[in-house]
């Protein structure tokens, strides 16, 4: 297994992968149940260092990798398509990709319900209702529903930062401050 490759063809591989499996959940209408899949790999993922382990190290075979996964398949309770594309991904030696797969089907599957995802970082945590006001607003700006992954940074005097695709809003009392001393500059 060659985990030095570039990003990019990492970043590819995982997608036609990606595509692979939507495709057929599309086709065998269980994108609901990929979803599940998605969020019991998640969990595991961030849950388990042994897992995490076993997909990034190449000391592992391929077929202790195979069978490790289908275990963690079956104890997860994951589908069939799932299962079959991880111990596909663990003879072909790219299981380091799994995070990379997960995160392109979330993409997929958002995409097809008409959602995007905005990643909102706050100096404190947001009320439900600023949340929800947050979420229309944006909805409004796009046109499709938003989904709010939200974080705190408490490093931030106050504001947010937003980043929206490839859009990015910074409402940061920082980023007004170094606007200001900017304009300072300019005229003084």
């Amino acid at each position: 297994m060659d985990v030095s490759e570039p990003a990019s063809i990492s970043s590819g591989i995982a997608a036609r992968y990606a595509k692979a499996v939507f495709d057929l959940a599309v086709e065998g209408k269980k994108l609901k149940a990929l979803e599940g899949d998605i969020a019991a790999l998640e969990a595991a993922l961030r849950e388990s260092a042994d897992l995490r382990e076993l997909i990034a190290s190449p000391i592992h075979s391929r077929e202790d990798q195979e069978k490790a996964m289908l275990a963690v398949a079956g104890k997860l309770g994951l589908t069939d398509i799932m299962k079959n594309t991880l111990a596909l991904m663990a003879q072909k030696g790219r299981l380091y990709l799994l995070p990379q797969l997960l995160d392109a089907l979330k993409r997929a599957i958002a995409e097809a319900k008409g959602e995007i995802t905005a990643e909102v970082i706050a100096a404190k945590a947001l009320t439900k209702t600023q949340a929800d006001k947050l979420a229309r607003a944006l909805k409004a700006s796009t046109g499709k529903t938003v989904k709010l992954n939200m974080s705190v940074d408490q490093d931030l005097i106050g504001g947010l930062v937003i980043k929206l695709g490839s859009k990015m809003i910074d409402t940061t009392i920082a980023s007004k401050l170094d606007s200001l001393q900017n304009a300072m500059k300019e005229v003084g």
